[in-house]
């Protein structure tokens, strides 16, 4: 496959933000219209994100909020939304970076956007371990044998392996064959 030097990926996803932000806009200089609501996930520690040390600590890695009845002061920029919200009927401000936004949802009208986010790690968290060293493999001796002399079945190739791979990682979900919906 060629190497996409134009990141396609990445270009779609900065659209769809902008689809996001484009509706946030809307809602934050008209209000939520007709049975509109929202659910945004996002990254609590992803750069940018301020929240409450009480709401990090109950949500140290991702929060859904909903936007429907009860929030307010909502005002978007080009990066990012701030809006109040009550938690356990305590006031609270957030301030979101669309780049830290994994989800955006609308259940009035089942439209749904997924965005892929990168989780910041600190680099002096991250232990790194030593490269694994090439082991020999021992010659086969005459009359001995190995367990990888014993007949396999055959593999897929390991192009077809590691998109199947690829795509499972993706999608974060199971991968199912058509044929198991197909009437029998």
């Amino acid at each position: 496959m060629a190497d996409d030097h134009i990141r396609y990926d990445i270009l779609a996803q900065e659209a769809l933000r902008g689809v996001m932000r484009k509706v946030l806009g809307e809602v934050a200089r008209t209000g939520l219209p007709g049975n509109h609501h929202f659910f945004i996930t996002f990254l609590t520690g992803a750069p940018g994100v301020r929240v409450s040390s009480r709401l990090r600590e109950r949500y140290p890695e991702q929060m859904t909020i909903v936007l429907q009845y009860q929030y307010w002061d909502l005002k978007v920029t080009d990066t990012g939304f701030e809006v109040g919200l009550s938690f356990s009927d305590v006031p609270e401000k957030l301030e979101v970076p669309f780049a830290a936004v994994r989800g955006f949802y609308d259940p009035s009208v089942n439209f749904e956007l997924e965005f892929d986010v990168k989780a910041e790690v600190p680099a002096q968290a991250v232990p790194v371990a030593p490269a694994p060293q090439p082991q020999p493999v021992p010659s086969k001796l005459p009359g001995s044998a190995r367990k990888s002399d014993s007949p396999k079945k055959a593999a897929p190739p390991a192009k077809e392996k590691a998109a199947a791979g690829s795509e499972e990682a993706a999608k974060g979900a199971d991968v199912v064959s058509l044929d198991a919906f197909r009437k029998k």
